[in-house]
């Protein structure tokens, strides 16, 4: 196998953890106990809050002993480990990996444990669990979840004279208020101005002869899959079979609205006002800088308002979808961190009791309020909502127990599907090609990926499967 020089240096770094690994695994602590590698995704006060449920653990028992460690890149090195046969004992992913790893034959199937355990779907709530399994199978347990809302700056809402206590309840809404929020410069009568862009006369918004300074809202900043924004409008992405649906009515109402955005705007002007914002996750961004009104973002931003913004003034409700899309329901995306045991890992065993400790209901909702997320499990305690940090989190749950809740579609090639939809959403946004050209050219070629895919499962998926149901490390 080629390996470019990058790829070559990324092998030896996992090989070097791997061989930590390795060292660790084939012999105790120095107390007796058996070594339980995890690497984990995690930095910052997300990896501080894992540590520190990692550290509990260690002390309610003295036969195992977790090593905790924080791996940047942790999917790439995970693979790269596995095919090593050096990997750790527990991984970190994120939920739409399992889908690839677990066909690439990654991971160890959890079911026979889960059975021993006594651990069910019917403890979490519906989406989460059904992000754990692919092909039959349960691959990974929750650790913290995630969907996103509308965030929005209620001091900015009240200078556009808007109610800062009510969001948008409507698709039309949502937009009208963005237009209202969005403030540009201008010359008039010789001075520089600010004012509202709905205060431009047709004129002056045909020319174009204006900056932006703030804006409502801006589609490019979400936290999500940027191709996510289907969702609001009732795509479909995938047929549950064979047939990718990039090209879905859904999918083409999106780019075209995320087209209108930019023709409205203007491309240089949104240009020039993204240009003018930094690394995401910080002060730099128009959010989180004071720039931008309203942002689609997870229920982990007010860890970022306290850290970088504290003086916002922040609201969150469930970002409006197009009309009749969800049925009435909230439509959110949702995601989910969980943690997997590796295929080849030294010490299945002792790694699955620690992942059914962190099932645990106060050791999860521990996790989570450290995080200010919320939790996988279909149980939620009195004093996780009273006590917790985040005074939107229930908000949040009640998205994620929502019949419009989606989901990225569970594809091994779910990346490399976005990183087409990217490719056409660019040309859409540079007004290079229609919304339904691009896309139709983005569904051919993720087709041609996803055929050559199902031809390789088609000759291996019989002989795997039954290898996965014949797992009896338990």
């Amino acid at each position: 196998m080629f390996l470019s020089p990058k790829n070559w240096f990324l092998l030896a770094c996992v090989m070097g953890l791997s061989c930590a690994c390795s060292r660790d695994s084939s012999e105790r602590s120095s107390n007796g106990r058996v070594v339980v590698n995890y690497w984990e995704k995690w930095s910052g006060f997300e990896a501080d809050a894992m540590r520190a449920v990692v550290d509990d653990f260690n002390r309610s028992q003295d036969g195992i002993e977790v090593r905790f460690l924080s791996v940047a890149g942790v999917d790439t090195k995970l693979l790269l480990a596995t095919s090593s046969g050096h990997p750790p004992d527990i991984a970190g992913l994120w939920s739409e990996n399992i889908p690839d790893f677990s066909e690439k034959g990654a991971l160890t199937p959890l079911d026979g444990g889960l059975a021993t355990a006594g651990i069910k779907g019917e403890d979490y709530i519906p989406l989460f669990w059904e992000l754990c399994r692919h092909r039959g199978f349960t691959w990974g347990l929750p650790t913290t979840p995630g969907c996103v809302a509308l965030f929005y700056n209620k001091k900015l809402f009240r200078a556009a004279g808007l109610d800062p206590e009510r969001p948008p309840r409507t698709f039309a809404e949502f937009e009208s208020m963005s237009r209202r929020l969005t403030v540009v410069e201008i010359e008039r009568a010789g001075k520089r101005v600010r004012i509202s862009f709905e205060d431009l006369t047709p004129q002056e918004r045909g020319g174009r002869k204006y900056s932006l300074v703030q804006v409502g809202h801006l589609p490019q900043d979400a936290g999500m899959f940027l191709s996510g924004w289907g969702a609001w409008f009732g795509a479909q992405f995938f047929d549950g079979e064979r047939r990718i649906l990039a090209d879905d009515p859904g999918n083409v109402a999106a780019y075209g609205w995320l087209r209108h955005t930019a023709q409205t705007y203007g491309v240089e002007n949104l240009r020039g006002f993204i240009e003018g914002f930094g690394v995401a996750q910080s002060a730099q961004t128009p959010f989180l800088g004071g720039s931008e009104a309203m942002v689609v973002q997870g229920p982990w931003m007010p860890n970022f308002i306290s850290q970088f913004a504290p003086g916002i003034e922040w609201g969150a409700a469930a970002c409006p979808a197009a009309d009749g899309v969800g049925g009435g329901s909230p439509v959110t995306l949702a995601q989910c961190d969980v943690v997997v045991i590796p295929h080849g890992a030294r010490h299945p065993k002792e790694a699955f009791k620690f992942i059914c400790y962190l099932q645990r209901q106060d050791v999860a909702e521990k996790l989570a309020r450290s995080q200010q997320k919320f939790t996988a499990l279909r149980n939620v305690s009195v004093e996780f909502l009273k006590n917790h940090p985040n005074p939107s989190i229930k908000l949040f749950i009640e998205l994620s127990r929502s019949p419009g809740a989606r989901y990225v579609p569970r594809l091994s090639i779910w990346h490399e599907y976005d990183a087409e939809l990217a490719v056409a959403r660019e040309r859409v946004l540079n007004m290079r090609m229609e919304p339904a050209e691009a896309l139709k050219e983005a569904q051919e070629r993720v087709q041609w990926k996803f055929d050559r895919v199902m031809r390789r499962w088609d000759a291996v998926g019989k002989e795997r499967v039954a290898e996965w149901r014949g797992y009896d490390e338990w």
